[in-house]
């Protein structure tokens, strides 16, 4: 008999994480090499709250994707402003530096695809479990370990603010 596949996750079935500053919001994880058969890629979907910014950084052996389906805001790529909207596609090479704000005026939602995977252990290290319908949390900081997180996971760092 063949393997499934082919797989469907409903909206509220991934798990999901509150994140902390700067990006606030929620990223809720759905499809992952442990409920899939493939272990090429991983996906999901984030919130990114009016104001808030998923802050700049780099990955040195991944590529990510994303799709804007609802709100407005900017994506910096190595130094470079484009703004986005719904519609809006955005790849990120390995090594590439970058950073999306939200500086519309409703939640940014956009699906992402990272590949190979890994990014959901990043959501998971940094972030809180969150359930559907759970009321966001008060802001809290990133953990104070966030530099060797970054590092284990092969992350670019910020560049230095002069």
């Amino acid at each position: 008999m063949d393997q499934l596949k082919s797989c469907v996750v409903g909206p509220d079935e991934g798990r999901s994480f509150w994140q902390p500053l700067p990006s606030r919001g929620y990223v809720t994880i759905n499809l992952t090499p442990e409920n899939m058969p493939y272990d090429t890629f991983s996906s999901g979907i984030q919130v990114l709250p009016r104001g808030c910014e998923v802050r700049e950084h780099g990955h040195r052996q991944n590529h990510e994707l994303i799709f804007i389906y609802e709100g407005e805001g900017i994506v910096e790529i190595n130094g470079k402003v484009t703004p986005i909207m719904p519609g809006a596609t955005v790849l990120f090479s390995r090594n590439d530096l970058h950073r999306i704000e939200n500086t519309g005026e409703i939640d940014i939602r956009l699906f992402w695809v990272f590949f190979p995977p890994g990014l959901e252990n990043w959501f998971e290290a940094i972030g809180k479990e969150r359930q559907p319908n759970d009321q966001m949390p008060e802001p809290f900081p990133r953990p104070e370990n966030v530099q060797e997180i970054m590092a284990q996971m092969r992350f670019v760092p910020p560049r230095k603010k002069s």
